[in-house]
């Protein structure tokens, strides 16, 4: 019998299914180039139809950027479990290190898809809508946190200014030389970028 906090066999399934789809993706984007992906190709490469890719994913794009969208959820979460007197900053950097240290040795495939990212104009207009949905849901978490409205310049500034300071670091990461350190760009961005909301 499941817990409330478990997943039941479909829902594990489903997990499955569209973490297989995203794997598909970005193992043909990484050999083929992104431009030459097809949702067809995704779904024969998954071993699933075309209405299946279509129930998970509503573009190839979606289905590369995925991986982010997980990332960004399971920051979302690390900062939710932040005591709830914390300033809100200090919980998003506390959430942010937790979660870079977390990570330890990067996967090579984000680090592949970071940079296919960068290369194709039309990934990142798809990341930015990706980050957009992510920033409302961060909103919502630290408008919880201080009970402000989601919907406050400060709350969609903050969550913003978060989330952009990220991409920052990470861009910043992707042109160092290898063996940099990616949390200590993280922290130094985050600590600039928090000066105005100490």
């Amino acid at each position: 019998m499941t817990t409330a906090a478990e997943p039941g066999l479909r829902e594990r399934k489903k997990a499955a299914t569209r973490q297989s789809l995203h794997a598909a993706a970005m193992r043909l984007a990484i050999e083929h180039g992104p431009e030459r992906v097809t949702v067809e190709a995704i779904a024969d490469e998954a071993g699933v139809s075309r209405r299946t890719f279509s129930n998970y994913f509503g573009s190839k794009e979606e289905a590369l950027l995925y991986g982010d969208y997980q990332r960004i959820h399971l920051l979302i979460e690390q900062v939710r479990a932040r005591p709830a007197g914390e300033p809100t900053w200090v919980a998003l950097t506390a959430a942010a290190e937790q979660f870079y240290l977390k990570l330890g040795d990067l996967d090579p495939q984000w680090v592949a898809q970071s940079r296919l990212v960068r290369a194709q104009p039309g990934l990142v207009g798809a990341q930015v809508q990706t980050f957009a949905a992510l920033e409302r849901d961060l909103s919502a978490e630290i408008a919880a946190r201080t009970g402000a409205d989601p919907a406050s310049v400060r709350v969609k500034m903050t969550s913003a200014v978060f989330l952009a300071s990220l991409r920052v670091a990470l861009h910043i990461w992707l042109d160092k030389p290898p063996g940099t350190n990616l949390w200590e760009l993280v922290s130094e961005t985050l600590a600039e970028a928090g000066r105005g909301f100490a």
